[in-house]
Formats: C-alpha cells, structure tokens, sequence
C-alpha cells in the first residue's frame, strides 16, 4: 500500500505542470523539482534491502529510470527557453530605449537629456561595461570583418581632408556593408559630422542620437552626446540642447574630452 500511495502521489504532484498554463517557467522548474525528489524517493522503495513478499510490476524500476531521464530532459529545455526569454527581454528593453529616444526626438518640448535608460523587460537590472576611452577606430577587442578597418579609415581620411560629401556617402556605405559592426557607433558619430560639414544639422542629429542611443556604452557615446547637444542647439533648440550637454559628465564621468567639449558649447548657448 505504501508503494502504491507513493506512487499515486508521484502522478498527481505532476499534474500542475500541464494544467496550469499560467504558470511561470520558475514555477514550472519549481514543480519538476518536486516531481524529481518523488522520483528519487520511489526509486528508493524500489531499492529497498532485505526480503519482502511484495511482488513489482515486471518493469516498473525501467518504467521509473525513464520518467527520471525525461524530468531530467525537460528541466534543460526549461532552462534553455528560459536563458532565451531573458535573452528576449535584454535584446527589446534596448529596442524600446531607442524608440523612445527617437520619439521624444520627434515631440515638440521632450526632453531628450532627462531620459533615463529603459528598465530591462521583465524587470531585471543587467549590468552595463564601462565606456572605453575614446579612440578610432575602437573595437573593444572585437574581431573586425576583412577589410573593415580598411573602408572605415579611407572615409576617415576623406572626413579630415574636408571632403564631406565623399566622407558621408563612405560611411552610410560601411553602414551597410557591416551592420551592427563594433565600429557602427563611431561610424554613426563621423557621419554626423560629415553631414554637418555640409550643413545638414537635422541628419547629423539624428546620427548622433542613433549612436547615442543605441550604443550609450560604446567609446564614441560620451562624444554623440555632446554632438547631439550642440546639434539641437544649432536647430534653434537651445534649452533642450543645454539639458542633453548637462548630462554628459553625470553619465560619462570619466571622459574628460567629452566633457570639456559639452562645457565649451553651453558656454557658446549661454546654459545655465
């Protein structure tokens, strides 16, 4: 009787795993935790030494070897679908970040300097890497694609020779050649002042906030920043331009270029 209890009672702490679809996967870790204790202890009666008179089921040790394998199967793929969820969440609180950084762009009176980095979905802190000290191109270490040191440092040269429309064009075409490349944010960032050597602040804006946002901890975030302030106060917006240079020494602290660079241009738009 007390096998057959046992058993029984093995079955039924199963039973919450498919009838409770709204469950979530911890709970669902938690109950196949449970079930695997059970198992362990019913393999234990199985086991049990010395003589009895209770004649087994032929199989039943097999029967009870199998259901522990599944378990064991099952709480991998539990564990894999959640490392993906996570891995989900951490990839769309990014995406979300740069939506809203693109709408307040589009808002009359949005701050864009208050925004504050979006909550990861789900509601877990990642942590996030220091920024690098700037450099060019800086690749954190990252292996480059062949070639792509070699297109980024000819729009480069074209970039310091003045020649910004061939500058602009180059790095819109490295873009697209290697996107989401480590070198994406800094060739955002010399797009953007490629497009201002030709007088197109709006666009050249718009480069700074992508790389800004998109990529706050990439070496070339403390230098969009900045960029972006001195572009939105060149738009005419001079308050919204004084706030976002503000933020550069509270978010990028340790970039002492950046920062100099924010001062000299709130000097220039007399920021409070």
């Amino acid at each position: 009787m007390r096998l057959i209890s046992l058993a029984i009672g093995v079955f039924l702490a199963a039973a919450p795993v498919g009838a409770q679809t709204a469950e979530t996967l911890a709970d669902i870790r938690q109950d196949m935790s449970v079930l695997y204790v059970e198992i362990q202890r019913l393999k234990r009666e199985l086991s049990t030494t010395g003589a009895s008179t209770l004649a087994l089921p032929s199989g039943a040790l097999d029967r009870i070897n199998a259901i522990e394998s599944e378990l064991q199967r099952l709480t991998a793929k539990t564990e894999e679908l959640e490392f993906r969820v996570s891995s989900v969440a951490e990839d769309g609180t990014q995406r979300l970040g740069d939506l809203e950084f693109r709408l307040c762009e589009l808002e009359e009176g949005c701050d864009i300097g208050s925004l504050g980095k979006s909550p990861t979905l789900g509601g877990e802190a990642t942590a996030t890497a220091p920024a690098a000290p700037q450099a060019v191109p800086q690749t954190g270490g990252t292996e480059l694609a062949v070639g792509e040191e070699t297109d980024f440092r000819r729009a480069g040269e074209a970039l310091a020779q003045g020649d910004f429309q061939s500058a602009a064009d180059q790095f819109a075409a490295f873009r697209e050649a290697y996107p989401g490349g480590p070198l994406e944010a800094q060739a955002l960032v010399a797009e953007g002042r490629a497009l201002e050597g030709l007088g197109n602040v709006r666009d050249a804006a718009r480069r700074y906030l992508d790389a800004y946002a998109g990529y706050p901890d990439d070496a070339a975030g403390p230098e969009a920043l900045w960029r972006l302030g001195a572009a939105l106060g060149d738009l005419g917006n001079v308050a919204e331009a004084c706030v976002t240079l503000a933020e550069v020494a509270g978010r990028y602290p340790g970039s002492a270029d950046a920062i100099a660079q924010a001062d000299t241009v709130k000097a220039r738009f007399d920021c409070q």
